[in-house]
């Protein structure tokens, strides 16, 4: 049953350049622009329109936009929720500009060991990201820990958490990674399993619907779970609707300053129909397109996700976030 018929949610890509090189994004290999004010204005009073409450300001790295702070402003004077996920380099220098503009904000740190985090994101940021943690709790704000989790770095998990997150009451939000296009990687049984049983720990947060979806072999084109084209709206740096979604990228299309007609003519709605329904969408496990799918369609995936769902917002002590997760 249809809960939601509408988007909810929209990845806003500021540019794809990143000052990372993470092993398992392809993202920041790609030339890119940034976004401009202009063109954000004249978006968000169209994602407004097609019901859109979350934007998720990502790339690349997000940061490296110079007016995100305005992006931001922008958006929250649209009464849109925001996120922001960072390497946590720059944000050192520009937390006092973001202070209260980010609903959501999450460090990305994949290991406790320092060498090993830096390695895996092929720049040195470990401790960046450590002293992002500190100034954004010296400013009230209370930012997440995304660990991104591989067969390899699983056992790291108990570490970081008891060091990292326990003591400074944050929450850990644990990230199975997943393949696409032979970026990436899977996990096994055994690494699902675990995961499982940290989602019951204190402070750690995992959409347990990720885990069921990676046992039941991913999407499935004759049963399709996914509903990206539906749910997410992608704009890519260059002003462009990217559909189904970012990672398959079949077709972009400019959106010209109406991006709430073009999102409803009949060449988009025709590619929307055969969100999960593609060859490429066959065992696809995206996290970034299951988790808004999840939340719109009542199946034994919005049963799974819906304690964590609930454990996250009761972490967070708000509940205006449950329309992202």
């Amino acid at each position: 049953m249809r809960l939601v018929s509408h988007p909810v949610l929209c990845n806003y890509y500021v540019t794809y350049r990143c000052n990372a090189s993470c092993s398992f994004c392809d993202i920041w290999e790609k030339p890119s622009p940034y976004i401009t004010v202009e063109n954000l204005r004249e978006n968000l009073r169209d994602l407004k329109k097609l019901g859109v409450k979350v934007i998720d300001f990502t790339g690349g790295e997000p940061l490296l936009h110079r007016q995100l702070d305005l992006l931001l402003k922008e958006a929250k004077d649209h009464g849109m929720i925001t996120t922001v996920t960072s390497n946590g380099l720059l944000y050192p220098k520009q937390a006092e500009k973001l202070r209260g503009l980010v609903d959501m904000l999450h460090f990305s740190l994949d290991s406790p060991d320092r060498d090993e985090h830096d390695q895996s994101r092929g720049v040195k940021c470990f401790d960046k990201v450590m002293e992002s943690i500190a100034i954004a709790k010296s400013m009230g704000e209370r930012p997440d820990i995304i660990f991104t989790v591989f067969e390899n770095n699983v056992h790291k998990i108990r570490q970081l958490w008891e060091e990292i997150c326990i003591p400074n009451d944050l929450v850990l939000i644990l990230n199975p990674v997943f393949e696409y296009d032979k970026v990436g990687a899977n996990l096994s049984k055994e690494a699902l399993n675990e995961l499982l049983w940290w989602a019951k720990q204190k402070n750690v947060y995992l959409n347990e619907a990720f885990v069921q979806l990676r046992l039941d072999g991913g999407n499935h084109v004759d049963a399709p779970v996914c509903k990206a084209a539906s749910t997410t709206i992608v704009i890519s740096p260059e002003n462009k609707l990217v559909l189904p979604c970012y990672h398959l990228g079949l077709k972009d299309f400019p959106i010209d300053g109406n991006l709430f007609n073009l999102y409803h003519s009949d060449e988009v709605q025709k590619l929307v129909a055969l969100e999960g329904r593609l060859p490429a969408c066959e065992g696809c496990v995206i996290n970034c397109y299951m988790q808004p799918s999840f939340a719109v369609e009542m199946n034994k995936y919005w049963w799974k996700a819906l304690p964590s769902t609930i454990k996250y917002n009761r972490m967070k002590g708000t509940w205006k976030q449950m329309v992202r997760f």
